[in-house]
Order: structure tokens, then C-alpha cells, then sequence
């Protein structure tokens, strides 16, 4: 039986940034283990092997991944952050939306009050 399942984000040398900026988002939020390539590889050094990390108190992973891939985040799979007011949502979407793409600007659709769906500057999806 599992342990634990955890979502697992990969990045392409970028996990570094994402961990400091998801954990400045949200209280309740801490990075809980980095670990980086050394000289020796497999990865670039100083880039992220594995770490493990909180954000409002949920539990994520993250690597850079060390070789070259074809793919990155798509958003058949994101972040949905709930907020308590509708100020604090709009503070979390203006900060991550940032340099990103939004996909849905934060707008009322019927089936959620307000709702928006972004790419953060990093690549990673988020709702």
C-alpha cells in the first residue's frame, strides 16, 4: 500500500524559482526538503533534484528534470486554489498571473463566483 501520493511538478531548470515564489504566495507554506545536483550530475548543478514543499499547507514535489524533453505543464492538469474572500483571490490571481498567460481572466462563469484560470510565469498551470 502507498505511503503517500503527492503531486509531483517537473521543471526545466526553473525549480528553484518556483519553490521560492509558490511558498511566498500563501501562508501556511514552506519549503520542506531541496536537494540539488552536485557537480556529478545527472542534472546541471546547483538545479533541483528533488524537493518537497507546502503551499497553504498542502504537500507538493518538484525536480528540474536532467534531460531534455519534448513536453512541460499542460493545463489538462492544474492548481486549484480555493480563497476565503474574494480579495485574497484576486491579490493570489493578480501575483500569479504575472508574466503568465491567463487562460480564463477572473470573471463570475455560472459555476463558480469568481473564477480564474492562468499560467504563472513559470510555465505551471493553476486555477
Amino acid at each position: 500500500m502507498p505511503k503517500s501520493v503527492i503531486p509531483q511538478l517537473m521543471f526545466v531548470g526553473n525549480a528553484s524559482e518556483a519553490l521560492d515564489f509558490y511558498v511566498s504566495l500563501f501562508p501556511n507554506s514552506e519549503i520542506l526538503q531541496c536537494e540539488k545536483y552536485g557537480s556529478e550530475g545527472p542534472g546541471p548543478e546547483g538545479t533541483v533534484q528533488r524537493a518537497v514543499f507546502t503551499v497553504a499547507g498542502r504537500e507538493f514535489a518538484c525536480i528540474d528534470s536532467p534531460v531534455g524533453l519534448a513536453f512541460t505543464f499542460t493545463p489538462s492538469i492544474s492548481i486549484f486554489v480555493e480563497c476565503g474572500i474574494e480579495e485574497e483571490l484576486r491579490t493570489a490571481f493578480d501575483k500569479v498571473s504575472e508574466e503568465g498567460k491567463v487562460l480564463m481572466p477572473l470573471n463570475g462563469y455560472g459555476f463558480s463566483t469568481p473564477f480564474g484560470w492562468t499560467d504563472d510565469r513559470l510555465g505551471s498551470p493553476g486555477s
